[in-house]
């Protein structure tokens, strides 16, 4: 089974590198899914914003990027629904983009979690998080222009090895091998490309009630 140190220590997906083609240069259009589509998480509590209905990248320009990985820590509770992890996690990535070292904290804050969660219950949800804040963290750096999982990658990897890359959705893969729902299928649909995020879909199409919040967010995608 592995573990956070093997992921860390994965080559870059070339899924993944697909999404320098798709980002910066359709932002207008459709960009990175992760983060350029924001999503319905319903009455969950999320980080501050502005005004919906403004576009994909509104942030609060009053909110203090300090308090970014405790208050993200913070909502990303054992009792937050999926979507609104998703959408609080797009959130948190777009704060970041201000600030490298608030972007390597987060970071480094949601990785541990894995590890300091076991045992409590909340395994799968440290996974999700970890896996889905570096697969957006990787669709922003096309954006940013400069490397979100730069400070990640260099602590993974060896002097005199071949660049490395944390495997984000290997993350998100066992997140829904110990705990998978249709929204973290949903999830993963939206970090990979052909064949393989249209299984990821199918699942989440197939698990999603009608009317239901994993539904509407699936009719914009």
């Amino acid at each position: 089974m592995p573990t956070l140190k093997t992921m860390l220590r994965r080559p870059i997906r070339t899924a993944a590198a697909g999404f320098l083609a798709l980002a910066c240069a359709a932002v207008a259009q459709a960009g990175p899914p992760l983060l350029c589509h924001p999503f319905d998480a319903g009455k969950a509590s999320l980080l501050p914003w502005a005004a919906a209905g403004q576009g994909w990248n509104t942030p609060d320009r009053s909110y203090d990027i300090k308090n970014l990985t405790s208050d993200t820590l913070r909502l990303l509770s054992p009792d937050a629904p999926i979507l609104a992890r998703m959408e609080n996690i797009r959130r948190a990535t777009i704060y970041a983009g201000q600030d490298q070292r608030v972007a390597a904290e987060l970071l480094t804050a949601v990785l541990a979690r894995v590890q300091t969660d076991a045992g409590k219950g909340r395994t799968p949800l440290a996974w999700f998080d970890a896996g889905y804040l570096v697969e957006t963290y990787r669709q922003a750096t096309h954006i940013y222009k400069w490397d979100m999982l730069g400070g990640a990658e260099k602590s993974a990897s060896k002097p005199g090895t071949e660049t490395t890359g944390v495997d984000g959705y290997g993350m998100v893969k066992k997140a829904i091998m110990l705990a998978g729902t249709p929204e973290m299928e949903f999830a993963a649909s939206l970090m990979t490309q052909g064949t393989v995020a249209a299984e990821h879909r199918r699942h989440a199409t197939t698990g999603a009630q009608p009317g239901s919040l994993l539904a509407k967010n699936l009719a914009n995608y």
